[in-house]
């Protein structure tokens, strides 16, 4: 079977990592023959390129740039897949007639949050709606997520997304990476996520503000692309900022999340958060806005918390609580890893990946 795989880039992100977790596995799979397709020059993930398989950088010059379809179909046709899977609305909006003249199967994999804004304002709706009637299988790795797309529910799938406990095996010590971070306070919080507007960073700093008006045993981290733009460090009040490190877009995350003592992730939108699976996977609570997919995989009150979105007052409550209580920090963050083992693996994950191609290609 030949699998060919689209995705508009592999910067650091959490459809990204996904990807990069998938094709990792696969490529143990010996009846599985697939190739990579990226809309960009930059791979924030190396991983991928030691696997030596084929990658085809296609880049648009403009947005209207239509020679990227036909560099598509001439790739399609050349290499013959069995199955297309996507990763963006942008390909699938490149990829449904192509499918459609070389009668190739379309996994459309676009759903990977839960939009607030349903309507035709948002792109990736709109696009939802041209793209779904003439894709084979829609998968989206929350069930929030299809919903709020509106995806049919004959032709849709869920498969969340899979940590790979390997990322765990090799961690920098936490000496020196708080030596690194000049964290010399009792603890540290932090938030992984880009400085985006699906993500609510105003409450995170808002929240941490407030409880540095209390104490000053805190140090905050901001680890993702931008949140060391001037318009993140803009949030923070200047007479705290030295109790923030703003780290912006990182390789071996894992390590940081591992020194953290409470894991944040505040958003307006979210599928299943890679993020959240770090962080209970290298057990820590987890304090999160409620909503989307987030609700499928954190457990309120036993894994973490789940707060109603732009509240930092809730927000800074829940982190003092952890702060102050030891052994509730311990027990949610054993809860959290032992979740993560049971039902969110990588394994699970890839099975349910490799059943999806088996069906679609019998």
């Amino acid at each position: 079977m030949k699998v060919l795989f689209f995705i508009d880039s592999l910067v650091s992100g959490g459809k990204e990592r996904r990807l990069t977790e998938l094709l990792r596995t696969l490529k143990t799979q010996e009846n599985i023959d697939f190739e990579l397709v990226v809309m960009n020059e930059k791979i924030h993930y190396k991983e991928v390129l030691e696997l030596g398989i084929n990658i085809h950088r296609i880049v648009r010059k403009t947005k209207k740039d239509i020679s990227v379809f036909f560099k598509f179909y001439k790739l399609c046709r050349e290499y013959k897949p069995d199955i297309i899977h996507c990763w963006d609305s942008m390909t699938a909006v490149y990829l449904v007639p192509i499918c459609k003249l070389l009668k190739i199967k379309l996994v459309n994999g676009m759903v990977v949050n839960s939009p607030a804004m349903q309507n035709f304002k948002n792109k990736d709706w709109l696009r939802g709606r041209l793209t779904f009637p003439f894709s084979n299988v829609i998968v989206g790795n929350s069930k929030a997520g299809l919903l709020a797309y509106r995806a049919p529910k004959e032709k849709s799938i869920v498969i969340n997304n899979g940590f790979n406990f390997d990322r765990t095996e090799k961690l920098i010590q936490k000496d020196i990476i708080k030596k690194e971070l000049g964290a010399d306070s009792e603890f540290v919080i932090g938030m992984v996520a880009s400085f985006s507007p699906s993500k609510d960073y105003k409450t995170f700093f808002t929240a941490a503000c407030q409880l540095l008006d209390k104490r000053a045993d805190i140090i905050f981290l901001a680890i993702g692309a931008r949140t060391d733009s001037k318009e993140s460090k803009a949030l923070i009040d200047e007479k705290y900022f030295k109790n923030f490190r703003l780290l912006g877009e990182r390789s071996g995350v894992e390590s940081y999340v591992n020194v953290m003592d409470v894991c944040v992730l505040s958003t307006f939108t979210e599928g299943i958060s890679n993020s959240i699976l770090e962080y209970m996977a290298l057990d820590k609570p987890v304090v999160a806005t409620e909503g989307g997919g987030t609700n499928e995989i954190v457990i309120d009150n036993k894994t973490g918390f789940l707060i109603p979105p732009s509240s930092p007052d809730e927000l800074a409550g829940k982190l003092e609580l952890l702060l102050d209580d030891a052994d509730l920090r311990n027990k949610m963050g054993l809860e959290g890893k032992q979740r993560i083992m049971d039902e969110f693996s990588i394994r699970q994950m890839v099975n349910k990946y490799i059943d999806l191609y088996n069906k679609l290609n019998n």
